[in-house]
């Protein structure tokens, strides 16, 4: 019978096999550390590309902030400049608005009431006088009621004094004065000039 020894022929197998494996792990490793650094690469840049986008908001935010102030320090202006500008304005109507609330205070008072005494705060008006009756105060403050320039009369007190030899009803009352537009007071200017031409 004849033998045949298989035993190096196996062997060369099993080292093949082997060799085949350690190949194929090594190459496995090696793909796997390539998937890694790709990932790891991919990942940077995509963190870098979102930490640009990020600065650029930052940057932009910046920017923007700086406009809102500079936005915010103009409305401040221009509100300044418009206080101002009405202030210029109450000023300007008021310098007639005195001399018209004087003239209709003359032209509203009726006979037999002594004003003695006018104060103005903003635009209220409080008068203190004298009057010969309780019934010459009301008609004084009939009269405010019905004229352009007042409104709203308040009787704040009233009571009897002695002046010389009279007695006389002391009072004191409040009035609003209402602040005409200048188009009426120049609506008014050129009506008067007409009616005292013709």
């Amino acid at each position: 019978m004849i033998r045949i020894n298989l035993l190096p022929h196996r062997e060369q197998k099993r080292a093949a096999r082997q060799s085949r494996y350690f190949v194929l792990l090594g190459m496995t490793c090696l793909a796997a550390i390539a998937v890694i650094v790709m990932g790891y690469l991919f990942y940077s840049a995509r963190i870098e590309i979102q930490n640009e986008r990020n600065q650029f908001l930052t940057d932009e935010n910046i920017k923007l902030d700086r406009e809102i102030s500079e936005i915010e320090k103009l409305k401040a202006e221009k509100q300044s400049l418009l206080d101002r500008k009405k202030i210029v304005e109450r000023l300007q109507s008021g310098r007639s608005e005195t001399v018209l609330a004087m003239d209709q205070l003359v032209r509203q008072t009726p006979e037999g009431v002594y004003l003695k005494e006018a104060k103005a705060l903003n635009d209220q008006l409080t008068l203190i006088g004298y009057a010969q009756s309780n019934a010459r105060v009301s008609t004084l403050m009939r009269n405010l009621n019905d004229s352009e320039i007042f409104e709203q009369p308040v009787l704040i007190e009233v009571k009897a004094a002695q002046v010389g030899n009279q007695k006389l009803s002391e009072f004191m009352l409040n009035v609003k004065v209402t602040r005409a537009s200048e188009d009426t007071a120049n609506a008014s200017g050129p009506a008067k000039r007409k009616q005292q031409g013709g």
